[in-house]
């Protein structure tokens, strides 16, 4: 999706990711990055006595691996711009498996061999849910600026 310059990126052009499942030690290993060792992750006693009655995934560890899911060019992406409305809207299991879903909502050419992009991403789950709603800004080349390596 992120990987031609920005004069090909058209308002309502969508793009779909292959799938991504969430581990037991993608839980570990985001704990002790983050250091959010919170029971409702950590700890399968304590989550049998929640409204989720298992653990669930970190939302920003669900966002991250969703980030990993983007297809990026590296001399066509100058920068992740931002963002905004960002929603977690259901929880995420051990064992589910995640997509993106992104449409492109707006385009802005900055003028200077840049212009930035703007996608209503969702990450969903295997049983079509959304877990996660946001709108990501990318910086991306021009077609002249795209070739310059970096």
């Amino acid at each position: 999706m992120l990987n031609k310059p920005f004069e090909q990126f058209e308002i309502g052009e969508t793009w779909t990711s292959n799938g991504r499942t969430i581990t037991e030690s993608d839980l570990v290993n985001f704990a002790g990055v983050s250091g959010d060792f919170f029971p409702l992750h950590m700890d399968s006693e304590y989550a049998k006595n929640t409204r989720f009655k298992q653990r669930i995934a970190h939302g920003m560890l669900v966002l991250s691996i969703g980030t990993g899911l983007l297809d990026m060019g590296p001399k066509t992406v100058v920068a992740f711009y931002g963002i905004e409305k960002l929603r977690f809207l259901q929880p995420t299991f051990i064992g589910d498996t995640i997509h993106l879903e992104l449409r492109v909502t707006d385009l802005v050419d900055k003028g200077n061999g840049t212009g930035v992009v703007t996608y209503q991403q969702e990450i969903k789950k295997q049983t079509g849910a959304t877990v996660i709603a946001a709108e990501y800004k990318f910086l991306i080349n021009t077609e002249g600026a795209s070739e310059k390596s970096f």
